[in-house]
C-alpha cells in the first residue's frame, strides 16, 4: 500500500438534485485524458459510498497533491442553474462524508482533510472543509 497522508475533498460539480454515477466520472474523465476517474471514492445522493480508482493507485484529482493523498468526491456541488457553486450535500452524503474520512483515518492514520479549493482556485468542493471538520470533530 502507497502511504497516504491526507484526504482531500471534492464536488463532482453538477447541479443540485440531479445523480450522476462512478461510471459517468469515469468516461467524463477519459475524455479528458486521464487513465481512470480521477477519485478514489465517490459518495451518491443517496449517501451510498462506491470506490472510484483504486486506493493503492496515486489519484488524478488535485495537480500536484495526488501523490499521498485520497480524493474523495460528493455528487452535486452546483445550484440548479448549473454554474453556482452551492453546498448541496444531502444530509446522508454528509454522514457518508464524515464515516468515510473518520475510517480512512482510523484505518490508515491520516491525521488532515482538506478542500480541493485549499490547492486550486475552485469553488470545489463548494464548502467550507475547516469549518465542518470543527462541526464534526475531525479536526
Amino acid at each position: 500500500m502507497r502511504k497516504i497522508t491526507k484526504i482531500i475533498l471534492h464536488c463532482s460539480a453538477t447541479p443540485e438534485g440531479k445523480d450522476y454515477t462512478v461510471e459517468t466520472i469515469r468516461r467524463w474523465h477519459k475524455a479528458q485524458g486521464f487513465a481512470d476517474i480521477g477519485y478514489h471514492y465517490v459518495i451518491y445522493r443517496d449517501g451510498t459510498i462506491h470506490n472510484g480508482r483504486p486506493l493503492n493507485q496515486v489519484g488524478a484529482h488535485t495537480s500536484g497533491h495526488n501523490t499521498g493523498s485520497v480524493g474523495i468526491c460528493y455528487i452535486g456541488g452546483v445550484a440548479a442553474d448549473g454554474k453556482t457553486a452551492k453546498d448541496t450535500r444531502t444530509p446522508a452524503q454528509k454522514e457518508a462524508m464524515y464515516t468515510l474520512c473518520k475510517l480512512l483515518m482510523d484505518t490508515l492514520g491520516i491525521k488532515e482533510v482538506h478542500g480541493h479549493n485549499e490547492y486550486a482556485a475552485k469553488a470545489c468542493p463548494s464548502f467550507d472543509v475547516k469549518k465542518w471538520k470543527k462541526e464534526v470533530g475531525l479536526s
